[in-house]
C-alpha cells in the first residue's frame, strides 16, 4: 500500500537533500570489433557504440521526467582499449578519438575504458596504450582512462607503478593550460572491478555481457539530513539510521536501473551503493562524518566514523537490490566534496589522513591536487602506498592526483562542474623514494591471495 508519508519523504530527499542517481552507465563489449586493420576496428567501434547507446541519453531523460528523479550523468564504459589496440595495431590515440566521436554522437557525458590491465605484467599493446594516455586525454574531452597496476592475487607491478608516475606527470604538463584537467580523467587502480559505473575508473570487464546497464546512486545529503534528526543517539542508533536511509537510496537506483534496462532492451547489471558527493552545499560525505560528532573531517576519529558509515551503507543497500557491485561504499574525492575542500583548506585534512581513510572506504586518494613540482617518483610512491593498502586488504583502492603545474601548496585548482575545485595539498618532498621506485620488478602477492 502506498503511504503518503513515503511519497513526501522521497520528494523532500530530491528537492531539499540532493538525492540523485549519479550515473546510468551502459557497458559495451568491443571484443568483436577487433580487426587487423586499425581503421576498420575504429569504424566497428563507432558503429557498435552508436547503435547500442544511441537512445541512452533520451531514455535517461525520459525516466528523469516521468519519475522525477534527477540522473546527473549518462555514461558508457567499454572493453579496455589496450586489448583492442593489441589486436588491431596502429596508434592507440586513434581509438581515443573514435571514442570521442562516439561520445559526441550519443551525447553522453563520459566514455570510460581507455584502459590497460597490467597487474601482473604488460601484454602486447598495454605499454603503447599507457604511454599514449597523456596525448589521448589532451585531444579528447569526454574520455576517461584507467590502469590497474596490482591485485591481491598477483601483487603489485612496480614497473607499471613507476611508469604511471611519469604518465600522471606528463598528463598534467600537456594539459597545464586547462588546469591540468587530463589528470582528473585518469585513475590508477589496485583490484579494479569490472562493473564499476563511476568515472574515471569505469571499464567493461571481459566477464561482462555484450551490453549491460549499471547504475550508480548518490545521496550524502539524504544521509546527513537523516542523522540531523537524531542529535543525541548512540552510534548503534546512527548505524541503523544510515542503513535504513541507504536502503531507500538504493531502492531508487534499482528502480531506475530496471526501467532503463527494459526500455533499452539490454540486461540490468548492478547498483553501485557508493555515496558520491558533489561540491554543492549539503551533498558532502565529510559533513556526514561531522554530523556523527567530529568537529571537522580529518581530526582523530575520522577513520572510525568513515568505517562505520561505509559498513552501514553496504548493509542497508544490499537489502534493496539483489545485484550490488561496483565499488559500493563512500567516496572521498577532495575537490568534489564541499566538506573535504573546507577541511583541506583549514589544514585539518592531510594526505596521510586520507591514506588512512582509504583502508575503510571505496576509493581513497581521489581528486587531490598536489604541488606542480612533485616529481614522478613521488607520484609513483603515492600510487604504491595506496595499492599496498588495497592488495593487503583485498579491496579496491585508487589514486587520482592532479599535479598542479606552476602552482604550490595552499593555492587553488579550479575544474568546475562535478569535478569542483580544491586546495593544493602539501606533499612530503624532503626525502625521496626514488631508489625504491627505480628497483621496479613486482611486489609479491600477500598471504591473503592463497585462498584456494
Amino acid at each position: 500500500m502506498i503511504n503518503i508519508n513515503d511519497i513526501m519523504e522521497t520528494i523532500n530527499m530530491i528537492s531539499e537533500e540532493n538525492l540523485d542517481i549519479r550515473t546510468v552507465t551502459m557497458g559495451i563489449s568491443l571484443l568483436d570489433c577487433a580487426d587487423s586493420d586499425a581503421e576498420k576496428a575504429c569504424q566497428k567501434i563507432y558503429d557498435k557504440i552508436t547503435r547500442l547507446a544511441g537512445n541512452l541519453v533520451k531514455v535517461g531523460e525520459d525516466i528523469e521526467r516521468e519519475f522525477g528523479i534527477p540522473i546527473i550523468n549518462k555514461r558508457i564504459s567499454v572493453t579496455p582499449i589496450a586489448m583492442i589496440a593489441a589486436a588491431s595495431g596502429g596508434n592507440p590515440v586513434m581509438f581515443a578519438k573514435t571514442l570521442q566521436k562516439a561520445a559526441d554522437a550519443t551525447g553522453v557525458n563520459f566514455i570510460g575504458g581507455y584502459s590497460a590491465l597490467v597487474h601482473k605484467g604488460f601484454s602486447a599493446g598495454d605499454e603503447a596504450l599507457i604511454r599514449s594516455i597523456p596525448e589521448a586525454l589532451s585531444v579528447t574531452n569526454n574520455i576517461c582512462s584507467s590502469v590497474n597496476i596490482g591485485s591481491t592475487k598477483s601483487g603489485i607491478n612496480m614497473d607499471a607503478v613507476k611508469l604511471m608516475g611519469q604518465i600522471v606527470r606528463e598528463t598534467a604538463e600537456i594539459t597545464a593550460d586547462r588546469d591540468c584537467i587530463g589528470c582528473a580523467k585518469l585513475v590508477v587502480f589496485c583490484n579494479a572491478v569490472e562493473d564499476n559505473p563511476f568515472m574515471a575508473g569505469a571499464f567493461h570487464g571481459v566477464g561482462e555481457p555484450d551490453c549491460v546497464i549499471h547504475v550508480g546512486v548518490s545521496g550524502p545529503g539524504v544521509v546527513q539530513a537523516a542523522l540531523k534528526k537524531c542529535p543525541d543517539g548512540d552510534l548503534g542508533q546512527l548505524a541503523e539510521i544510515i542503513k535504513r536511509t541507504a536502503f531507500k537510496i538504493t531502492r531508487m537506483g534499482q528502480l531506475v536501473g530496471s526501467e532503463a534496462s527494459r526500455r533499452l532492451g539490454v540486461p540490468f547489471g548492478i547498483v553501485d551503493l557508493s555515496l558520491a558527493p558533489t561540491p554543492a552545499v549539503g551533498d558532502s560525505v565529510a559533513h556526514i562524518l561531522e554530523e556523527m560528532g567530529l568537529e571537522t573531517c580529518g581530526t582523530h576519529g575520522t577513520t572510525a566514523a568513515l568505517a562505520m558509515l561505509n559498513d552501514a551503507v553496504k548493509k542497508g543497500g544490499v537489502m534493496a537490490s539483489s545485484y550490488v557491485g561496483g565499488l559500493s561504499g563512500a567516496f572521498i574525492p577532495v575537490s568534489e566534496d564541499a566538506g573535504m575542500i573546507a577541511a583541506a583548506k583549514s589544514g585539518d585534512l592531510e594526505l596521510s589522513k586520507l591514506e588512512a581513510m582509504t583502508a575503510v572506504c571505496s576509493v581513497g586518494l581521489d581528486m587531490i591536487a598536489i604541488p606542480g613540482e612533485t616529481p614522478a617518483e613521488v607520484i609513483s610512491a603515492i600510487i604504491a602506498d595506496e595499492a599496498a593498502i588495497g592488495m593487503v586488504n583485498s579491496k579496491t583502492t585508487a589514486v587520482r592526483v592532479i599535479p598542479a603545474i606552476g602552482k604550490k601548496a595552499g593555492e587553488d585548482l579550479e575544474f568546475g562542474g562535478l569535478l569542483g575545485s580544491g586546495p593544493i595539498m602539501n606533499v612530503n618532498l624532503t626525502k625521496s623514494p626514488k631508489k625504491f621506485i627505480d628497483r621496479a620488478g613486482r611486489i609479491p602477492a600477500p598471504m591473503q591471495s592463497l585462498k584456494n
